[in-house]
């Protein structure tokens, strides 16, 4: 086993991550902005170590001040979190150059499903069902007008390095497609550094639905069931729930041998997410791989009783997986609300500042993944989530109950939050029902304008 890991992140991931070294007795290292002084995460660690300034580009996605940084701490792995350097192979690279073990999987791996566009032709040759559409980059208008033409509109112009909602337009005709395409392109240039767009047909109110699957070294590959990540707004999810209220059991099957498969034919290994788009027919195509933790792992984790989080560390150490597929049973249902300091009456605005009370819910089936505190100050300078509420129940109904009461009892003051938002949503007939889309929020959110 490892002795110590340096984690290249912050908030509730970096917390959650330094309690599974806990548990499994290994040291941690902190690494903070100077924005981020009084961060919990910087304050639990076993060591803490300040890589920059406020700015992510001078600070959590410095690949050499974090190479650095383990190297004079001695640690002997990093782990990346989600987000930031998580999904950056130059990053994985440079840690295995220098010796140390990148908690994820290969750089080759992430290189090659980095590229959303090269994923989905990968997946098509090894069977996986894609969505209709370019089977690579699309390189000029013309070439993008003749592949719409065939996928038939609506369609959708992506980033092909994108990511978090980052690089799509919705094009509804042709004579929408050169604005939009242009609009796509500019909008991956300035997110990701590359315009390199693909084209793919545009479900209709489909459901976003993720197989988690982890992979050992050895070969040994399982799937957790799945997750549906249907509740969006523009793109970001907003609450996500465990098993699927879509998925019966024969299609979970079907999903998590396409899941699997798919991994394999990249030689996957450690944790990762196969995202998929579900029609009204209950057919599945692959959108795209998350190679790394996932914001909504816990759901997942409350399902199965499984800890992603120290089998990834335990992965990267060389173990073999404890579990075999057959160990996998889902039992009950979990939903997780992301709180976000922002405002939902104009327009989800983040709302940084200092958090003057705190009271968050407890009891039976609920589970908080945080970073904050009374007196804490949130900053503007990072993403607007602050905590994660999750609720597992022996059943979905028993699960929303438990959210409801969950949501209604947590007090955040000094900033505004989406607390009250979501036990709205929660409440809705369509949520309560499973009977929602991917475009259910959307339409929400115009009608509530509207009013």
């Amino acid at each position: 086993m490892l002795r110590k890991i340096l984690i290249a992140n912050r908030g509730e991931i970096a917390v959650r991550i330094i309690r599974a070294c806990r548990e499994l007795g290994i040291r941690s290292v902190a690494v903070y902005s100077t924005a981020d002084k009084n961060s919990l995460h910087a304050q639990i660690a076993d060591e803490a170590v300040c890589i920059g300034p406020p700015a992510t580009k001078d600070s959590y996605l410095n690949k050499d001040a974090m190479i650095q940084a383990a190297i004079n701490t001695g640690a002997e792995a990093i782990h990346p979190g989600f987000g930031f350097l998580s999904e950056n192979p130059e990053f994985a690279r440079l840690c295995e150059k220098n010796g140390i073990v990148f908690i994820g999987p290969s750089y080759k791996a992430i290189e090659m499903l980095g590229d959303k566009a090269a994923a989905k032709e990968t997946m098509a040759a090894a069977g996986v069902p894609v969505i209709p559409g370019s089977k690579g980059a699309v390189s000029s208008l013309k070439e993008a007008a003749e592949i719409a033409e065939k996928a038939g509109y609506p369609i959708l112009v992506k980033a092909s390095a994108g990511g978090g909602g980052r690089g799509i337009r919705r094009v509804d005709s042709p004579k929408e497609l050169e604005t939009q395409m242009t609009a796509a392109q500019q909008e991956a240039k300035n997110f990701f550094g590359d315009d390199t767009v693909y084209i793919e047909k545009f479900l209709i109110n489909p459901h976003h639905v993720e197989i988690q699957i982890i992979a050992d070294k050895q070969g040994n590959y399982i799937y957790l069931g799945e997750r549906d990540c249907s509740m969006q707004r523009r793109n970001q999810k907003v609450i996500e729930e465990c098993p699927s209220p879509i998925v019966d059991c024969e299609l979970r099957e079907k999903m998590g041998k396409a899941a699997i498969t798919a991994a394999k034919q990249c030689g996957y290994y450690n944790a990762g997410t196969i995202e998929f788009l579900v029609d009204e027919n209950r057919d599945f195509y692959f959108m795209e791989m998350n190679t790394r933790i996932q914001v909504e792992h816990p759901v997942t984790e409350e399902v199965t009783g499984f800890d992603i989080v120290k089998a990834q560390i335990e992965i990267a150490a060389g173990q073999s997986l404890k579990v075999t597929q057959e160990d996998i049973v889902l039992r009950g249902h979990a939903i997780e609300c992301r709180i976000n300091a922002e405002n939902p009456e104009m327009n989800f605005r983040p709302s940084p500042g200092t958090i003057t009370a705190l009271y968050v819910p407890g009891g039976p089936g609920i589970r908080i993944d945080g970073a904050v505190y009374q007196g804490y100050t949130i900053t503007p300078y990072y993403d607007s989530m602050i905590s994660k509420l999750i609720a597992h129940g022996s059943s979905r109904d028993d699960a929303i109950r438990k959210m409801r009461w969950a949501l209604s009892e947590f007090i955040v003051e000094g900033v505004d939050t989406n607390i009250d938002f979501q036990l709205e949503i929660i409440k809705q007939p369509e949520f309560v029902s499973g009977k929602y889309d991917i475009g259910f929020l959307n339409r929400y959110m115009d009608k509530h304008k509207k009013k």
